[in-house]
Parts: structure tokens; C-alpha cells; sequence
């Protein structure tokens, strides 16, 4: 192997193991959101995990059950959305804002 490979591969398994490390990070991260003014709260893992839903005791109405369920998913969405973004501004910061396929 040449020198200048070698020192790419270096840096590849270098790199390799950081992004581990953050993945491993992420996994213990969480983030919140919410849906209905918080009448519907989620909290999403750094692995787009749902951990928890919170509802408001007063939303619990029987005739309005689909605006609970619209809550739900609405708060569901925010929340995995946030939580990609936050993986993703981890990531920028070791891989230098270079788009590497496959990583997400």
C-alpha cells in the first residue's frame, strides 16, 4: 500500500469509529415535542424511538377522538423530525458538512 493510502484508510477507520461514537450518543439523547399548544407530547430517542406520549387529561373526550389522534401523529412527526435534525447537526461536525450516502 502506498503511503498516502494507507493514511486515507487511517482516516476512514478514524472516522468510522467517531461516527460510532455518535451514534451511541444519539441513542441516549432525547428530544420533545408537541402538538394542540402541548395538549400532546412525545419524547423521540437520537434512534427515532418514540419513549413516551403525554396528553393533556382534559383532550380525552370520547366525540373528539380523532382530533386526539391527529394530535398524536401531528406531535409524533414533529418530534422524529427534530430528532433527525439533531443527528444530523452531530454528524456535520465530524464529517465537516461532507453529504456521505448511506450515513442517515
Amino acid at each position: 500500500m502506498t503511503k498516502g493510502l494507507a493514511g486515507i484508510m487511517k482516516q476512514a477507520q478514524k472516522l468510522q469509529a467517531q461516527l460510532g461514537r455518535i451514534q451511541e450518543e444519539m441513542a441516549e439523547k432525547t428530544i420533545e415535542a408537541s402538538s394542540g399548544g402541548g395538549m400532546v407530547t412525545v419524547c423521540i430517542s437520537g434512534k427515532q424511538e418514540v419513549i413516551s406520549v403525554t396528553i393533556d387529561p382534559e383532550v380525552v373526550n370520547p366525540q373528539e377522538i380523532e382530533m386526539l389522534q391527529d394530535l398524536i401523529v401531528a406531535a409524533v412527526n414533529e418530534g422524529i423530525r427534530k430528532s433527525q435534525e439533531m443527528v444530523a447537526e452531530e454528524m456535520k461536525k465530524i464529517t465537516g458538512g461532507l453529504s456521505i450516502p448511506g450515513l442517515f
